[in-house]
């Protein structure tokens, strides 16, 4: 007797065959190029059902932190996904303690709330900077200061944090309790700063609004500030965290901690996972009830960013990641001194590399994708540039190689 269970599938199957698949069942706030679709990848190249490879640099945003398909990532989702997907927070997750004593033990923080996304992440952060004053008695420490250029995500919170008009028209009617000061401006900083101030949010390399690492001095002026006011600091480190930069989390570079961080994409290396990580001060202010998520934590999430981790705490990687960015940094350097009518400068720390244009960023970008190199574009037109951590250094000279037959084809 046929299984009802595979009766049913089948017709369903049936249904979706006949049913034309077209992009206009869905939302149009994307606009992807309509003749390219991936079928598979491998490494640091994706691949088209016409088997056309195309070299990766974008890992989907500083998601795919090591590639596509790895190994050990495809086995650790495979061996969790025969054993038990979801649970909800009701119960223990085993997998996310590991993670998150993982994370404790190896930065500043102390307690960790698993959500799906960046976004996410930042939202769980600014609740918490907000429940910490309150805990405390500051009810009326509520505002937070951004700065300009920065980003923080899509939701409304977010979107308010960085202040970006382009972002937030139509959607946002007021403040939502943030100021703005404009990027590594101190005195701007300590003059937005009042009795109605909680805190601080910054990026350490700012991302989407140009690859911009902050200075040492103004990173170590913004610390000061927030001991001296006695304000959360928090650090935006989806995109820069997570060993992209060369160190483990990007605040490292600069010899200070901050209080609250959020992390995503390149933790779950392309399987949606996010986390807010804080003191314990600041963790402690968030009891039972105080904030939830019911996939964050998600058993399957947790064995991939395990996966993640191990990787990451190879002796040797963080290393890597330190010179194949010199040398890609040293690559880009001689094609901005050989094309600078084309290309004005070169930004960024590690694998997470901008390079300034003269030309229109994203026109320069549509002609790599032609010529087979996936880029993505920044503020200040930048082209981004984010290959996988463990890329090969004859990727990372095919991929320069393809960027300078492209300029010298204009």
């Amino acid at each position: 007797m046929t299984n009802p269970t595979e009766s049913s599938l089948s017709q369903a199957s049936a249904l979706t065959d006949e049913a034309p698949v077209t992009r206009q069942s869905l939302w149009p706030n994307y606009a992807p190029p309509l003749d390219l679709v991936f079928s598979h990848g491998k490494g640091s190249e994706l691949f088209t059902e016409q088997g056309d490879a195309y070299l990766d640099f974008l890992s989907g945003i500083a998601v795919t932190s090591f590639g596509h398909a790895h190994p050990h990532l495809v086995s650790v989702l495979k061996q969790q996904a025969e054993k038990v997907w979801h649970v909800s927070n009701l119960f223990r997750i085993p997998s996310a303690e590991r993670l998150a004593s993982r994370l404790t033990q190896h930065c500043f923080a102390e307690r960790v709330f698993f959500a799906n996304s960046g976004t996410e992440a930042i939202e769980a952060g600014i609740k918490a900077v907000r429940g910490y004053q309150a805990a405390h008695g500051h009810t009326e420490r509520s505002r937070l200061i951004g700065f300009s250029d920065s980003f923080h995500g899509r939701t409304l919170a977010a979107l308010a944090a960085a202040g970006n008009k382009n972002h937030t028209r139509g959607f946002i009617p007021t403040d939502y309790g943030f100021d703005q000061v404009p990027w590594e401006d101190s005195s701007a900083l300590e003059a937005a700063i009042s009795d109605k101030t909680a805190g601080i949010i910054l990026e350490p390399v700012q991302g989407e609004g140009g690859i911009r690492p902050a200075s040492k001095e103004f990173m170590q002026h913004v610390k000061a500030l927030c001991d001296e006011h006695k304000l959360v600091l928090m650090f935006d480190e989806v995109q820069c965290g997570v060993g992209r930069t060369g160190k483990l989390f990007a605040h490292q570079h600069y010899g200070i901690t901050p209080d609250v961080m959020a992390l995503a994409k390149g933790l779950g290396g392309g399987f949606p996972i996010g986390a807010c990580v804080t003191t314990a001060a600041v963790g402690d202010a968030m009891v039972v009830g105080s904030h939830g998520s019911t996939f964050g934590g998600n058993p399957l999430a947790m064995a991939v960013g395990n996966g993640v981790m191990d990787l990451l705490l190879e002796p040797s990687l963080l290393d890597e990641v330190v010179d194949k960015g010199q040398h890609l940094q040293r690559r880009l350097h001689e094609l901005v001194e050989k094309f600078p009518d084309q290309l004005a400068s070169v930004h960024g720390k590690g694998l997470m590399v901008g390079v300034k244009c003269h030309a229109k960023n994203s026109e320069l970008a549509d002609r790599l994708r032609a010529n087979k190199l996936l880029v993505g574009t920044a503020g200040g037109n930048m082209l981004r540039l984010l290959p996988p951590l463990n890329v090969s250094n004859e990727h990372l000279d095919q991929g320069v190689d393809v960027l300078e037959q492209t300029l010298a084809a204009t």
